[in-house]
């Protein structure tokens, strides 16, 4: 029987601004998981990073289930109704329909699934990330699955040899899922091409070549290409499944050392270092940095195991040191340059509203006089 594992994560209220969620609010959402799920769900544990809080649910109705996604959604629902009660910011940020409609997608808040038939020994991983968007993993998946400088299982395991099939979506289009399917190591510079542009084109899923099974799966949707403005960072959540015919555990996280500038932070409209957080962290400066959380479990018929903090390690401290530095580094150079995203990818209106006023004011100079305004030089 095969086992589905679902996670759904949304802000839905802050304390102190773009921080945490509250006790209570966080309580809240847990509680009525577990009550309303009973008959529903095998396992679920929820947690937070940064403002947003993430249900994480083991289940045997595939993926896509309207009576899952409405768990969650009616979950966020009474979260929403405490962080009102508590005053806090932001809150329902996140919700963007007045009634859910079959399926979160579509309607705010970032969701990945899998639906796989359990190994004896099932481990995996569980990415929650705040203050950036789904492109955000391109450059750790693409480096875990098919570059032998941070995945050696590649040259030493018969069992991951093959590589992996990467499934690429353009998020940029909004009639329909635009994705193409491309193989490491055949496809590698092709791959490469596209992942460059965090922006447009993101990993939705990855595949074994030698299993086909499902290796990895990442929300990939844009909330500003859903309402239309800006509601606040994507704040994307990832699974990926390890050991075995999939990278080791240490493989997966090897990546996540570079703390690689990615889009987010303040105003969701700057470009800062991706931070490894512990489990349950706030952001703080800048409205960062980029944070990413990350929980391994194993599951087995169903139920969880504890949950084991992978970024509590005295390494990932020096690693956290590292991306103070390049966070501090970056916002030392303000709005200019590469330290902001480009005028294409801001998403609060002010500056969009201005250039347009200003616009109207440019003036095309005409030349003084023929020749360009040049004397010609005598004989």
């Amino acid at each position: 029987m095969k086992t589905t594992l679902s996670v759904i994560k949304a802000d839905i209220g802050s304390i102190g601004g773009h921080v945490r969620p509250s006790d209570q609010l966080k309580k809240t959402v847990e509680s009525y998981v577990h009550e309303h799920g009973k008959e529903l769900l095998l396992d679920a544990y929820v947690s937070s990073t940064g403002d947003d809080i993430a249900i994480l649910m083991s289940h045997r109705n595939g993926v896509d289930n309207p009576k899952i996604h409405e768990l969650a959604w009616d979950a966020f629902m009474a979260g929403t109704a405490i962080a009102k009660k508590q005053g806090l910011y932001g809150a329902g940020q996140d919700l963007l329909k007045d009634a859910f409609a079959g399926n979160v997608r579509g309607m705010g808040p970032a969701s990945c699934e899998f639906e796989f038939e359990e190994r004896p020994n099932e481990p995996f991983v569980f990415f929650a990330a705040d203050k950036t968007d789904p492109g955000a993993y391109n450059l750790p998946l693409y480096l875990a699955f098919a570059d032998p400088m941070y995945c050696p299982g590649l040259l030493l395991s018969p069992a991951i040899a093959k590589g992996y099939r990467f499934t690429i979506m353009d998020v940029s289009y909004t009639e329909g899922d635009r994705v193409i399917e491309l193989s490491a190591p055949d496809q590698l510079y092709d791959i490469a091409c596209l992942l460059r542009d965090n922006e447009r084109f993101v990993v939705e899923s990855v595949h074994s070549r030698a299993t086909g099974e499902i290796a990895a799966v990442v929300s990939t949707s844009r909330l500003h290409n859903i309402a239309g403005k800006y509601t606040g960072k994507d704040d994307p959540v990832a699974l990926v499944r390890v050991q075995g015919s999939f990278p080791a555990t240490g493989e997966i996280l090897s990546p996540y050392r570079l703390a690689h500038y990615v889009a987010g932070t303040m105003r969701g409209s700057h470009v800062g270092p991706m931070m490894p957080v512990k489990l349950n962290s706030s952001v703080s400066f800048f409205d960062g940095p980029p944070v990413v959380s990350c929980a391994g479990f194993c599951v087995h018929d169903g139920k969880f195991t504890e949950a084991v903090d992978l970024f509590d390690h005295p390494f990932w401290d020096w690693v956290r040191n590292n991306a103070a530095q390049k966070a501090a580094e970056i916002r030392m150079q303000g709005f200019s340059g590469p330290a902001m995203l480009p005028y294409a990818e801001l998403e609060y209106g002010g500056i969009v509203e201005k250039m347009r006023e200003l616009d109207k004011h440019f003036v095309v100079r005409e030349a003084a006089r023929k020749g360009n305004g040049r004397k010609k030089k005598a004989a």
